[in-house]
């Protein structure tokens, strides 16, 4: 029991200090989530949600349970050590959301069997990456913010764009590591590097560079690639990929 309580603590304890980093560090703005509740609290629950997942927020057929903003809205989002600090110290297992967009990395989100195709293609063509955030059923790769209309032209170069490929700009947001949403554990396939020591891993022929290493962040602003670099391969995996869908799910 005591192993149990003290891996509680320490889960706790590590979105707390999640944030943080992501504020203080690397200052983008972050808030806490809705949080997962247990089924009896709230009976009003879709039938469509499942019986282990409720989500806290009044809506009974939430699509994306423990991954959105809800109270505070995604406005209140903020680099403040004192309120990150008090947040979790109130809401200690309420997932980590970044507000994507404006000075914040912006962010491309696709199903998680696109998602694994395309990390192989960039790895193929020796593209450098930036972090990549997962959960079982989707990835989303973080970028330099971009404005709506830059990418209007991008996608007015493509035939047809698949629904199942998402942006996440400003205005928008996602889930961090080391949450847990009702789509199950958030992690970082490949972890926030911060640019110099990206470019120092090139130049040396270690191209496999993976940031800080078992769940640590690095301090250094982490690199961001530019939209535009990935987009077509995104493009490309999420119109192949079978059965990626309409449905909104994280």
């Amino acid at each position: 029991m005591r192993e149990i309580l003290g891996r509680r603590r320490m889960n706790r304890s590590s979105l707390r200090n999640a944030a943080l980093h992501c504020a203080t560090h690397w200052e983008w703005p972050v808030l806490p989530g809705a949080t997962l509740n247990p089924p009896a609290s709230n009976p009003a629950r879709s039938s469509k949600q499942p019986s282990s997942v409720v989500c806290s927020c009044p809506d009974a057929e939430c699509a994306v349970p423990g991954a959105h903003p809800f109270d505070p809205v995604l406005l209140a989002a903020s680099t403040d050590a004192r309120m990150i600090h008090w947040w979790w110290t109130n809401r200690p297992t309420a997932p980590l959301i970044l507000a994507t967009g404006g000075t914040a990395p912006s962010a491309l989100s696709l199903p998680a069997i696109a998602g694994a195709r395309a990390l192989a293609e960039f790895d193929r063509r020796g593209e450098r990456l930036g972090p990549v955030v997962a959960t079982p059923t989707r990835f989303s790769l973080l970028v330099a913010p971009y404005a709506l209309s830059e990418l209007g032209e991008l996608l007015y170069a493509h035939d047809w764009v698949p629904s199942s490929l998402r942006f996440h700009g400003e205005g928008g947001y996602i889930a961090l590591p080391p949450s847990h949403t009702g789509a199950g554990r958030v992690r970082w396939e490949r972890e926030p590097v911060a640019a110099d020591e990206q470019e120092a891993g090139r130049r040396s022929g270690r191209s496999g560079v993976r940031g800080a290493g078992r769940g640590g962040l690095t301090r250094g602003v982490p690199f961001l690639p530019r939209m535009e670099r990935v987009l077509d391969v995104l493009v490309e995996a999420s119109t192949t990929a079978p059965g990626s869908g309409t449905s909104l799910t994280y």
